[in-house]
């Protein structure tokens, strides 16, 4: 695998790449990487010629008072599990790099960005669309690869991919879990041992609401107050837990077909996120 910092550099091999014409599979990521994200390298290595992984802790998706200076950077540990899944090429920038002149242009997105993760993180999605946009234009992905732990970050980024006709492919990977269903994330190293042992309640929480609607409950606001007051007594503050249609994240009526139930709480120092997303005209009830 080869590693550059610069632009320059990394505008010379991408041009390598395409003279060649390989197609690109890109994987965008902030570091201290886990097995969830490998999975989004292999999956990217089954779709393209060349792999490319980028790490890069975006400040403007960060806001007043959050986790910036604290995130995990784990760069050498990182490199070494991208080499053994097989990745060609990484990108880590600087911000002196990847913003030359902070504040002058942002990709700005619409009302979505302003829901569920967004209404308690305002500046959170623009940050990520802007600097996405600029991956992407720095690595012209045929396919970019992203999990779908951040449901709404996915819908956002296929939103932006989609109105400003960008000739990439979007593929989600379903969420990583461990053996008691916790989704894998870098904040999971906040957790304390006793507040890791409680964190698995979110998706079980996610599932028993799936299996309630799909069973026929059909009341939101029941179901939703339900949800909260479970994670409340479990030691968790909730953040929201929404019940929503999948293609752009607004309340779901009860006869959508396609539903997503985000859910985010705080535990301790981790702000923890998750999703169950399936179809209403799917009744059997599997465990995902």
């Amino acid at each position: 695998m080869k590693t550059v910092a610069s632009i320059t550099e990394l505008r010379a091999l991408i041009r390598e790449f395409k003279r060649a014409h390989k197609t690109i599979a890109f994987v965008p990521t902030m570091g201290n990487l886990h097995s969830g994200h490998m999975r989004l390298v292999k999956t990217a290595r089954e779709k393209a010629d060349i792999v490319v992984s980028s790490i890069f802790v975006n400040p403007t998706q960060f806001g007043e008072n959050e986790d910036l200076d604290a995130y995990p950077r784990t760069l050498e540990e990182d490199k070494k599990k991208l080499i053994a899944e097989g990745c060609d090429l990484l990108f880590t920038p600087n911000s002196k790099e990847m913003y030359p002149s902070p504040d002058l242009v942002r990709v700005i997105t619409n009302h979505i960005s302003t829901l569920h993760c967004g209404a308690s993180r305002p500046i959170h999605f623009n940050g990520v669309t802007t600097v996405v946009a600029k991956f992407f234009n720095l690595v012209q992905p045929d396919y970019a690869v992203f999990g779908l732990k951040d449901f709404q970050q996915f819908t956002i980024i296929k939103m932006m991919v989609e109105e400003l006709m960008m000739p990439i492919e979007m593929v989600g990977v379903d969420t990583g879990r461990a053996d008691d269903g916790l989704a894998h994330s870098s904040r999971n190293n906040y957790l304390t041992a006793d507040e890791r042992e409680v964190a698995p309640t979110l998706y079980q929480v996610l599932q028993d609401t799936r299996k309630a609607i799909l069973t026929g409950e059909l009341d939101w606001s029941t179901l939703i107050k339900q949800a909260k007051v479970r994670l409340s007594a479990a030691g968790m503050t909730p953040d929201y837990f929404s019940i929503c249609r999948q293609h752009d994240l607004e309340p779901a009526n009860t006869d959508d077909p396609d539903l997503v139930i985000l859910a985010a709480a705080y535990l301790g120092k981790a702000r923890l996120i998750d999703n169950i997303h399936f179809s209403q005209n799917n009744m059997q009830i599997a465990e995902e």
